[in-house]
């Protein structure tokens, strides 16, 4: 069991940098299982300028995206590895998503995935986002393991 993974961890399991970087603290994570991270959601993100500047929403592809960070940093530390310019886990599908709740500027996104299953390079993913224990989006996601 991993009690918690600060900024500068994360950023070494994880290619993407900002603006792109979705993850902001890793809470718990129990290797070949589950984690448990964290995104807080700030009004000064690139993407609140043009998604519904009146009425700040963060889009759901973004809360998608972040479910699948955080599915990267317990793919790559499950396997004892670290992202390099050769290969990364990248989304393969997005099975089953809902979203629940609008997420906005000072909500803090808690990310829950769990591992249902990892064959060979592809992992079939359980994931739920949500905001003060309200739940906020789920899907089931499929990530694969690419040379690039």
């Amino acid at each position: 069991m991993i009690d918690s993974m600060e900024i500068k961890e994360i950023m070494e399991h994880l290619p993407h940098r900002y603006p792109f970087l979705l993850v902001d603290r890793v809470v718990s994570m129990e290797l070949g299982k589950r984690i448990h991270a964290y995104k807080n959601v700030s009004f000064n993100e690139p993407h609140f300028t043009g998604h519904f500047p009146h009425h700040p929403v963060m889009p759901g592809v973004l809360i998608m995206e972040a479910l699948a960070q955080a599915a990267g940093i317990l793919a790559f530390k499950t396997a004892g590895e670290k992202p390099t310019p050769g290969s990364l886990f990248m989304f393969a599908g997005i099975d089953d998503a809902r979203f629940k709740r609008q997420v906005m500027p000072g909500d803090q996104l808690h990310l829950h995935v769990e591992i249902e299953r990892w064959m060979r390079n592809v992992l079939k993913l359980k994931a739920e986002a949500r905001v003060d224990g309200e739940l906020a989006a789920e899907a089931r996601l499929i990530c694969a393991k690419k040379d690039v």
